[in-house]
């Protein structure tokens, strides 16, 4: 039988699910909740935008994933000069053959890491919209498709942080979570000091002992899973309620997409499925409000000037909706 006929439920999901934490745990310390959320979004086939200051692993997070899950991966530095053709690609002339080739850009591979996203101007940032969304490229007016699993795992720093740009109101609405990592506590950052001081080499994990638990097929095989995990009509009208409260809340200029209403519904039905359950409970949705609406909800100017963050209009917009029973 070949393995991607090989049908998976629910509790091969959650199986791998643990898997994929336990080797992201022998080089990530400190990071669950980050780790929880970027590997939910892997698994969801979303994309994952990743902020924290530098220096907090979230590049070792990609690479380590890359090499667990047994894709191709590639990562672009994101810099003022950077165009959009680094990118994608171009077309080529070949002095031999006296004819233009295609020269593919890096965005061709399965797991792309856009490492500090925000030090690009918008124009080069949304070269990547189209591969987001569509899973293809147009170059010189040729659309090229994308090898599946394509999936974006782009980090920034904070948009207060120097030399940064916000990134456009289109492109981080295909992001399905926005994940913050945040320093260590001392204790994990003890581990990592130990982990290193015993030979452990960030720049090459082919050295460690992390191991692949899957590859392509299985992957997109262990995704599929999902599709029988039971959404009751009240947790759907929770998930609606929401999203609707958000575009009605004082404070919040612009209220989350209906996109956002999707990414609450498929990452709530894998947040079930890795606490033991083939159903969506108000614990599920609550759980991942946090991740899918920060960075969909733009802020009026008078909530920023009183430091007034996402996560505390989130909150606000949960203990305003009405909990199912």
């Amino acid at each position: 039988m070949e393995k991607d006929s090989i049908k998976k439920n629910p509790d091969d999901f959650r199986q791998w699910y643990e898997m994929i934490i336990g080797e992201l745990g022998k080089v990530i310390k400190g990071q669950d909740e980050a780790v929880r959320f970027i590997v939910l979004a892997l698994l969801n086939g979303g994309h994952v935008l990743v902020e924290g200051f530098p220096g907090l692993a979230k590049t070792l997070m990609a690479k380590a994933l890359s090499l667990i899950i047994g894709v191709s991966f590639k990562r672009i530095q994101f810099t003022p000069d950077l165009m959009p053709a680094d990118i994608v690609g171009t077309t080529v002339y070949d002095n031999v053959k006296n004819d233009f080739y295609v020269r593919k850009g890096p965005v061709f591979t399965n797991f792309l890491l856009a490492d500090e996203i925000n030090r690009a101007p918008a124009k080069t940032q949304s070269a990547l919209l189209e591969a987001m969304q569509e899973k293809q490229v147009t170059i010189e007016g040729n659309f090229y498709k994308l090898e599946e699993p394509f999936i974006t795992i782009a980090t920034q720093n904070p948009i207060e942080y120097e030399g940064t740009y916000p990134l456009p109101e289109a492109q981080i609405d295909r992001f399905m979570f926005k994940v913050l990592v945040r320093y260590p506590a001392l204790e994990d950052e003890r581990k990592m000091l130990v982990m290193f001081s015993e030979g452990f080499d960030s720049d090459d994990l082919t050295k460690s002992d992390i191991r692949k638990v899957c590859d392509k097929e299985e992957f997109r095989s262990y995704r599929e899973s999902l599709s029988v995990v039971r959404i009751d009509d009240k947790i759907m009208n929770y998930i609606l309620s929401i999203v609707d409260t958000s575009r009605k809340t004082p404070g919040i200029s612009v209220g989350a997409s209906p996109r956002a209403s999707i990414s609450l519904m498929k990452s709530s039905r894998a947040y079930a499925v890795i606490n033991g359950r083939d159903f969506i409970v108000p614990d599920d949705v609550a759980a991942c409000a946090f991740p899918v609406l920060r960075h969909r909800l733009i802020l009026e100017t008078e909530a920023e000037i009183e430091g007034r963050q996402p996560d505390d209009f989130i909150s606000l917009i949960l203990s305003r909706v009405t909990v199912p029973r």
